[in-house]
């Protein structure tokens, strides 16, 4: 790969992980309130292989050749025009709305970097855009007070685990729906495990006695629909993936677009720095291994965020 070059995950039709490839291509030029960051880690996530088996084409449809990612960390190798918040080498992290964070190289606006803490590892800081800032909007839609009983699908997975340590930071009473295996982690965090299965209603209703004040659903729709079963109002139900079932039902589907700011970003940041919120990094593949990656992701069993390492 030469100076003017970088390599970059692409693909060119919907389908299963084996039409994504690596590619060469032109080195990314910042324009005007842009820079150019070379790419040390960039997450992944479940809606990205939403998108590139093109089950949200309705939603989010794909331009073909299509890049892929928006979490990213790394270092700023050029400033475009007019650029005053960051020079070159500094470090960085942020997201990408162009789906182009997995890279070795990535143009950014400047809105949309903050400066990595020292404190952050590579891995962490370039996963935390997509679950911090999903999760701070789900937790805000559901508004917890101190003392109240919140609800969580898929509590130990990528955003799960940001949820369950944001909730317990504000004060609430966390049900963790996970598999038994993440039961000690969940515990460990301020939760009470509650294993899923076909009788999660009554497990839920022994976990809470006095009630569920609210749910925030990560997993699917079944989740929405037993929240409104259980009798949870539903201005205080939150989907962040069951976008037709929140409309069908009249609960609440807000997600990282609308905790996607510099201010929420940094307040996240220094949760994780601080040692107030942990983000569990579950696996690195190299960026040539991303297939691998993603089959690693999509069994949905994955405790924490999957990273790649360009």
């Amino acid at each position: 790969m030469s100076t003017t070059q970088a390599r970059a995950v692409r693909f060119d039709e919907y389908g299963d992980r084996d039409v994504l490839r690596v590619t060469e291509v032109s080195m990314p030029q910042p324009a005007a309130g842009e820079v150019l960051v070379e790419v040390r880690a960039a997450g992944i996530n479940p809606g990205e292989a939403a998108i590139r088996s093109g089950a949200m084409h309705e939603r989010f449809p794909a331009t073909f050749p299509s890049g892929q990612g928006s979490d990213l960390a790394g270092v700023v190798t050029e400033l475009g025009a007019g650029v005053t918040d960051f020079g070159v080498g500094d470090e960085v992290l942020g997201f990408s709305w162009q789906r182009s964070s997995q890279a070795t190289h990535v143009v950014v606006p400047v809105s949309q970097l903050i400066l990595k803490p020292d404190a952050l590892s590579w891995e962490v800081a370039g996963s935390l855009y997509v679950v911090g800032c999903t999760a701070w909007a789900a937790v805000e839609a559901v508004a917890p007070k101190p003392g109240e009983t919140v609800a969580v699908s898929a509590a130990a997975g990528g955003v799960g685990t940001v949820v369950v340590q944001l909730l317990a930071v504000r004060g609430a009473h966390v049900l963790g729906i996970a598999s038994p295996a993440n039961a000690d982690w969940l515990t460990a965090h301020g939760a009470t495990p509650v294993p899923y299965g076909d009788r999660l209603a009554g497990a839920l209703t022994a976990a809470a006695p006095d009630g569920i004040d609210a749910f925030i659903d990560l997993f699917g729709p079944e989740y929405v629909e037993l929240a409104v079963e259980l009798g949870i109002s539903r201005d205080r139900i939150e989907t962040i993936i069951s976008f037709q079932k929140a409309q069908e039902l009249g609960t609440k589907s807000a997600g990282s677009a609308d905790a996607s700011t510099r201010e929420f970003l940094t307040e996240m940041a220094d949760l994780v720095a601080s040692g107030r919120i942990e983000i569990p990094i579950a696996a690195t593949y190299s960026l040539d291994d991303v297939r691998d990656a993603f089959a690693e992701l999509e069994k949905r069993h994955t405790r924490g965020k999957i990273v790649l390492i360009p």
